[in-house]
């Protein structure tokens, strides 16, 4: 990865760390089925609580409370903007998917901003092993979520 891109990177985890997209826990929309996570990092103390809703197959809304280092908090905020609009129950499952092998890869495997989109910006934090929990825990508590309003 070049210095560029992955300065590029960097700014994009700040500024999601700050401008968190979806933070603050809201009701599920009235005729969607509601799903709810809590996940905990008992290595660094982060946490979250994630609500998730869906129509069917579609996920129609996320929302988060947490509280945890920038890494976690950016993770959360970048989800909630790929799942913002609309996104398949599908869909959300290959993306967590991908975001995990990608962050196991311990750098060999490059994430592709096609279908991460800001979220390949985490693609460093798999050199840093302690790290990859840090950014996996909204994506997990998604998971779980998603598997809770079944």
């Amino acid at each position: 990865m070049s210095g560029a891109l992955e300065q590029l990177y960097q700014q994009i985890i700040l500024d999601h760390s700050k401008l968190r997209h979806g933070e603050g826990l809201r009701p599920a929309p009235d005729g969607s089925v509601p799903g709810e996570s809590h996940q905990y990092n008992p290595t660094c103390g982060d946490e979250i609580t994630l609500r998730l809703a869906r129509n069917g197959e579609q996920i129609t809304a996320i929302s988060w409370a947490g509280d945890g280092c920038s890494i976690s908090m950016a993770a959360a905020s970048v989800l909630t903007e790929i799942v913002d609009g609309g996104i398949s129950e599908a869909d959300l499952l290959s993306k967590v998917d991908n975001f995990r092998d990608v962050l196991r890869s311990r750098g060999t495997i490059e994430a592709d901003e096609e279908v991460l989109g800001d979220a390949a910006a985490f693609s460093g934090v798999s050199r840093y092993p302690a790290r990859v929990k840090c950014a996996m825990l909204s994506w997990v508590a998604a998971e779980e979520a998603l598997l809770a309003s079944r």
